[in-house]
């Protein structure tokens, strides 16, 4: 059975980045940057989320499900830099070659995935084989939209139109599932400026959980699983996480009910 691997990231402004491209003096702070490019943004289309390139990486949460085992992790130690976990997160693709599953990655986590690997330099020879390497990659690769090895629920739920779009938190709710616990993307770079980084991995994680949930949801309306197998794969994620005793998940398993 191919691997699967779900992954969401949480990002916050490339503040360094920003220096530079605004020209702004050395001493500036990161968030005096932070809140020149939120305000320049804002006057440009009235809204302060910044273009993809100007996000910096500070987490990267994984749920792989291989074999008879389902686990859920954060690439790299808390103060590991972005160069570190984005590669750490393609190595992973070049040792597995997952079926990679995601929550909008197409419209975001992806994207920025690209341009801050490129700016660090980073190789991912297997996630950018569109068949020059592997026959078996020209017809059904990462980089397509329609091809699965990349799967974004978001997107092919929507029937790729942005105007159906749904949000995850939502949409596990409806499904029976825990949806977003205490913490959301927005609040991530407040969090951050506390030197609160290990909420920000919990947090992360426990949207690859409700990804996957929903995920296996996706699986079932398919007909690729049995409601019985469905069945068998919910409560090895229920029993994985609640294994795991660690209070973000003790909390995500009694939301969940």
């Amino acid at each position: 059975m191919t691997p699967t691997l779900v992954f969401d990231i949480e990002t916050i402004p490339d503040t360094d980045g920003l220096k530079k491209l605004f020209d702004l003096p050395p001493e500036t702070s990161a968030e005096d940057v932070a809140n020149i490019a939120f305000h320049k943004r804002r006057q440009q289309n009235g809204s302060e989320f910044l273009p993809h390139h100007q996000h910096r990486v500070v987490a990267i949460s994984c749920a792989l499900r291989e074999g008879d085992s389902f686990r859920v992790w954060t690439l790299g130690a808390p103060d590991a830099p972005e160069q570190e976990i984005i590669q750490r997160f393609f190595d992973g693709i070049e040792k597995y070659t997952p079926n990679i599953v995601s929550w909008n990655g197409s419209g975001f986590d992806l994207p920025v995935l690209h341009y801050r690997a490129m700016i660090h330099g980073i190789q991912a020879p297997r996630y950018w084989d569109m068949g020059d390497d592997d026959r078996d990659f020209k017809w059904n690769n990462y980089i397509s939209r329609y091809h699965m090895r990349h799967l974004d629920l978001m997107d092919v739920l929507a029937m790729y139109s942005g105007r159906a779009n749904a949000p995850l938190d939502q949409m596990a709710q409806l499904c029976g599932f825990p949806g977003k616990l205490g913490m959301d993307g927005s609040k991530v770079w407040d969090a951050y400026k506390n030197g609160e980084i290990g909420a920000i991995r919990d947090y992360c994680e426990t949207d690859v959980a409700n990804t996957y949930l929903v995920f296996l949801r996706f699986q079932l309306m398919r007909g690729l699983l049995t409601k019985q197998r469905y069945d068998e794969e919910v409560q090895l994620v229920r029993d994985t996480l609640q294994g795991y005793g660690l209070p973000h998940w003790q909390e995500f398993v009694a939301a969940w009910g």
